[in-house]
This record gives C-alpha cells, structure tokens and sequence, in this order.
C-alpha cells in the first residue's frame, strides 16, 4: 500500500524523467555483472591516465604495457648499439603510428566476403598525408609508407638559433594539403617552440587544426602545455609523457639526440 501511494508516484514524477539527462543506464543494477565490470574497467583506464590527459582531452598515450615499457628502457639505455636502438625505435614508432591512424574518420563500408556473406566494417580515410619535421621526423617516415600505402609526406626544416629564436628556412609540402587531414611527425616533444611554428605553417596553407594529428615517441610536460594551449583542437598522439625539461632544454629521463643517435651521427 505504501510502495502503490507514495514510492511510485514518488518515482514517477522525481526519478524517471532525470533517465533522459543519465550517461550510462545499468538494467537491472547490480545483478548486471558485465555492466559493472565494464564500468569499472572504464573507471580504471581514467585512473590510470596521466594527469595532462585529464587537462587536455585531446593528448592520448598509448596503453603502456610491459613490451612498450622494455622498448622504451632499451632506447634509453645510452650503451644500446645503433642497430637495436633504430631497431626498437622503428617498434615503437609504428604502434605510435597505428594509434594516430585511428583518430582518423571513417566512413562506413560493407564488402562481400569469400563466404558470400555481407561484412559491414569501415573505409580508411583517403584525404591523407604526413610531414616530418626534419631532421628526427624523417625516422618516423617508413613506418607512415608502411601503414599507408603510396603516402605524400612532406617535410619542414626549422633551423634552431638558440630556444626562442627559431625560424623556417625550408618547407616542401603537397599543393592540396588544404584538403588534407595531416600526421605531423617528431619523435620528441620538448619546448614545443618548433612544433609550434610547424603547426602555424600547416594553418596557414590551410589545413584545419582539427586536421592535424601531431605523432610523438616522448613527450615533455612543458611541450605539450605549448602545443596544447595554443592549438587545442589539434590531437597529441605519443608513447610516453616524461618527467620535465632540465635548464638546457633537453627531456627528463629523455633518450638524447634522437636524430644523432637514430642516423648513427652521435660519434
């Protein structure tokens, strides 16, 4: 009697029309385990982001795991030999590629399979390109060609005279990148000040800034703070966020000069 008088309508008019405002609707609440256990694992992966993940929505880093964490020690390691840092560098590079491919959009495609039936998937997207940021950014080239068949990259050389007196002294880029969605390429992200001015050149040829998808191996707290606050509609993609800058500008643990180090001229 109670329930049928005051519970229901209590229900009815207070609790029932908020469904429409809720995120998530769990039927059958607690009973449904796999529900919750979805829940959960969401809840875990938020946890467990870095915190400029938390600020900046669109910075992603690739799920660590224990083969990411074991490459990235080894292409630490100052004693690493030329050919098993290039060798590792290459593995990571192309997992950093493979997560930046999937922040493109798609469209959806049904194809016919051997078997005669209907498989419903989706269609890469075909308005593509990359740019390296030379010299480093060209290490990350042959793991784009790899992914993406027949790829126009184009490159972009900032000549760097000290940390705040940069400038462009070459650009060799497709005539339609305007039309383009681009993967900006550069293994480290440290001040963000060259990052910076490549972004504003792709801007200026046209290209929207939620067109660019910037790639990264290491990023620097600092780098990301410039990029992001300056370009928030364009999207970090990267395999490891490290500690901070030291006075010299250099990354924390870091890996070196990457550029020397991946093209054997660090002797």
């Amino acid at each position: 009697m109670q329930y049928a008088k005051f519970v229901k309508p209590a229900f009815d008019d207070f609790i029932l029309p908020s469904k429409k405002y809720a995120d998530v609707i769990i039927p059958r609440g607690g009973d449904n385990h796999v529900a919750v256990d979805l829940i959960v694992q969401h809840i875990r992966t938020k946890l467990g982001q870095h915190d400029l993940c938390k600020i900046y929505p669109n910075v992603y880093v690739i799920q660590s795991t224990f083969q990411i964490r074991g490459m990235h020690t080894l292409i630490r390691d100052r004693e690493i030999t030329k050919h098993d840092f290039v060798f590792y560098s290459d593995r990571l590079i192309r997992l950093v590629v493979e997560h930046g491919l999937g922040h493109l959009p798609f469209t959806e495609k049904q194809v016919i399979t051997p078997t005669g039936s209907v498989y419903t998937g989706v269609d890469f997207c075909k308005k593509l390109c990359g740019v390296s940021i030379v010299r480093s950014g060209e290490s990350m080239e042959n793991a784009l060609r790899a992914c993406c068949k027949g790829i126009k990259i184009g490159k972009i050389l900032i000549h760097r005279d000290g940390d705040n007196g940069k400038q462009l002294i070459y650009e060799k880029l497709p005539k339609d990148i305007s039309e383009r969605h681009v993967l900006l390429l550069d293994p480290v992200l440290a001040t963000g000040n060259s990052a910076g001015q490549a972004i504003e050149l792709l801007i200026q040829k046209g290209v929207p800034e939620s067109h660019i998808i910037f790639l990264n191996l290491i990023s620097a707290p600092e780098g990301i703070h410039c990029v992001c606050k300056r370009f928030p509609s364009l999207k970090i993609v990267t395999s490891e966020i490290d500690v901070a800058l030291n006075e010299e500008f250099r990354v924390i643990p870091g890996l070196g000069e990457f550029g020397d180090r991946y093209f054997g001229t660090d002797d």
